[in-house]
């Protein structure tokens, strides 16, 4: 098997346990024991994997709500991220964030939040701490089109152009604010991406349902920011098939419709990955049912491990918190 073939073939099966991993939370979510809200990324795995893969792992990534793929892209552990979405001590944030806080140092994935737009400045301060010290990595910080409308994102995007920092922002356009399209929130016609390198960072727009256009488009600019330590803008159109915040759908409360849905449900970056895997001839037919076999294992051995772990000791609640006298 030739590199290429295999760093797509990673690809195929990262964007994969995403979707099976989100599939599988959706249909026990309500069995009662994930007590926590969880928003699910299902209809866009391509742009965690895709990032994910293109990053080395000592890399940074910082997060927002929408977090689980992210999370597992970057190389996070599975059986972690299901103890923590639990609430067990075994989880990558000990069973005291849930879906929206995950953490995990050991492979660069430095925090999620459930407050729009509040991992930004945070993603800049990590590559404000590599350029100082002279290490060459970058700061992936993923937002969503709403988090553009935050006075932090401006102010951030303002302090990297102007400091010249290794940072890539990875905007994910899937067009809502939980129930609220583009055209009520932003100016008609708006280009996030042209808008950004107005206020001074290069920028580019792709197909964030075509797993290796984000792989390729990524890798090129990661290279780029390591080569000059400036900052960099990503713009990538996808969407969400579920309901902002829960495991059902949601195309019958008005505010999107079923034609919108089964459009964008079409351009499954799934199907089309292994499409084009199957005719480059880096993926055989044959092997989809191996890989879809064991990777189902892979989660319900995750979800085994979760329900079997503890809960965190009452005494250890006020353990891990910081704050400032």
């Amino acid at each position: 098997m030739s590199e290429e073939s295999g760093k797509y073939k990673e690809l195929y099966m990262r964007m994969k346990l995403i979707r099976f991993v989100e599939e599988s939370i959706a249909e026990k979510y309500p069995e009662g024991k994930m007590r926590c809200p969880t928003h699910l990324c299902t209809g866009q795995e391509a742009i965690s994997a895709g990032i994910g893969l293109a990053l080395e792992i000592h890399d940074y990534a910082v997060s927002t709500h929408r977090s689980h793929g992210h999370y597992l892209g970057k190389g996070g552990s599975l059986p972690k991220m299901i103890a923590e979405i639990y609430g067990k001590a075994t989880g990558c944030s000990k069973g005291k964030g849930g879906s929206m806080h995950l953490v995990d140092k050991s492979v660069g994935f430095m925090g999620s939040t459930a407050i729009v737009g509040n991992s930004i400045p945070i993603g800049a301060g990590l590559a404000l701490a590599a350029k100082l010290d002279k290490r060459n990595q970058v700061s992936c910080i993923f937002l969503g089109d709403a988090a553009i409308e935050e006075g932090v994102f401006a102010e951030t995007v303002n302090f990297c152009a102007q400091r010249q920092l290794p940072v890539l922002f990875v905007c994910e356009n899937n067009f809502y604010s939980v129930y609220s399209p583009l055209a009520v929130r932003q100016p008609q016609n708006r280009s996030i991406s042209k808008m950004v390198e107005a206020m001074g960072i290069r920028s580019s727009q792709g197909n964030g349902n075509d797993g290796i256009e984000v792989y390729e488009k990524t890798k090129k600019v990661i290279s780029e920011i390591k080569s000059d330590s400036s900052p960099r803008f990503l713009e990538f159109e996808t969407y969400r098939w579920r309901e902002h915040c829960g495991p059902n759908y949601d195309n019958d409360i008005g505010y999107r419709s079923e034609k919108e849905f089964l459009k964008w449900k079409d351009r499954d970056p799934i199907k089309i990955i292994e499409e084009k895997l199957i005719e480059k001839g880096h993926l055989l037919s044959s092997e989809i049912i191996d890989i879809d076999s064991s990777l189902n294992a892979e989660v319900e051995k995750a979800f085994t491990y979760a329900e079997n772990s503890p809960f965190p000791d009452p005494d250890d609640a006020y353990n891990d918190i910081y704050s400032e006298a």
